[in-house]
């Protein structure tokens, strides 16, 4: 999730964890160790721009390296307060920060390496969104009067309310599962491979995205509290190598790239209708009835020697605010 939010539930975990004399100073570590996982942005090298999307989320947020993560988070912040805590205290209260990093991100539909080195698939429970402020909201609130009061108990209901919303994004997910295997029914269409996930900031307005034969069909779900609908999308053509990008080298630099590319967009690639050349992952939109991308890989076939070139785009219709609230309401969509 984003990183307010992850530092937010670190802070929390520890706090609830500690005594009253060490309760703000443990909310101090734990948001902070929480935020360390992140770090893996910095893997970075300029002419493979994939290489930093490979490596987001990927072994720093794995379960197995939670105990080195938190004894990298300790050993940084034991110079700044070894004069109030010893180095196990420091480390205890790192490591319940750090082991909520690869978790969160686990429930959104990004997905992290959880299980890694053991297996490579990212997991992605789809339950909340990347940015929701609700979530956000019950872990700050918890946080602040836990450290206003310096106890443990505002915090652990934070806690309580804050998994009590991600039970509530899993009934949801299911739900909107249901609905979108309906409807890819009364299409007539076989779901080979079905995905539902939350739109920005909400539980209610979901994104589905199915393959049937060799088109992904995208559609918004609306579903409860208040009226359940359907707001259909669109459909695209899967991405075919020879089809759209014509002339490139399968055993090319860039081929690989889209390999690469391909593996994390689980498969869900078309080629970008409005730009030729950009491969783009379908699952993500800034509108759930859209395949405009949020981002795309940059192919060039007359540079198949050099890497594609991950790109980041914000493409959305002028009314798009319009439009996403309605659906968000179950409200007829404007003309």
């Amino acid at each position: 999730m984003d990183l307010l939010t992850q530092g937010l539930l670190g802070g929390a975990l520890a706090l609830s964890a500690a005594p009253r004399k060490e309760s703000r100073l443990a909310a101090v570590i734990g948001f902070a160790a929480a935020l360390v996982a992140d770090a893996d942005v910095l893997i970075d090298v300029a002419d493979d721009s994939l290489l930093q999307i490979e490596y987001h989320r990927h072994f720093s947020h794995a379960l197995v390296f939670i105990p080195l993560g938190a004894l990298l988070a300790a050993a940084v912040l034991w110079p700044l307060l070894r004069r109030q805590l010893g180095f196990a205290t420091i480390y205890l209260y790192a490591l319940l920060g750090y082991a909520t990093a690869g978790v969160l991100d686990a429930c959104t539909s990004y997905g992290t390496h959880l299980l890694w080195p053991f297996s490579e698939t990212r997991v992605a429970w789809s339950i909340i969104a990347i940015i929701d402020p609700v979530f956000t909201l019950l872990l700050l609130s918890g946080l602040v009067l836990g450290w206003r009061r310096r106890r443990p108990g505002p915090a652990r209901t934070a806690l309580l309310l804050a998994s009590s919303y991600l039970l509530f994004g899993l009934w949801q997910h299911h739900e909107a599962l249901e609905a979108a295997q309906a409807l890819a029914e009364r299409r007539g269409h076989t779901a080979e491979r079905l995905l539902v996930k939350p739109t920005i900031a909400n539980l209610v307005l979901w994104r589905s995205i199915y393959s049937s034969g060799d088109r992904f069909y995208v559609d918004a779900i609306r579903i409860g509290p208040g009226p359940e609908r359907i707001y259909p999308g669109v459909s695209a053509p899967a991405f075919d190598l020879e089809r759209d990008l014509p002339g490139l080298p399968t055993n090319s630099l860039q081929a690989l790239d889209i390999e690469r590319f391909t593996a994390l967009s689980e498969g869900f690639v078309a080629a970008d209708p409005r730009r030729d050349g950009v491969l783009i992952d379908i699952r993500y939109s800034m509108l759930p009835t859209s395949i405009a991308p949020m981002w795309g890989l940059d192919v060039k076939v007359a540079s198949a020697t050099q890497h594609a070139r991950f790109e980041l785009y914000r493409d959305r219709p002028d009314n798009y605010r319009e439009l996403f609230i309605a659906m968000l309401l179950g409200r007829e969509l404007p003309e």
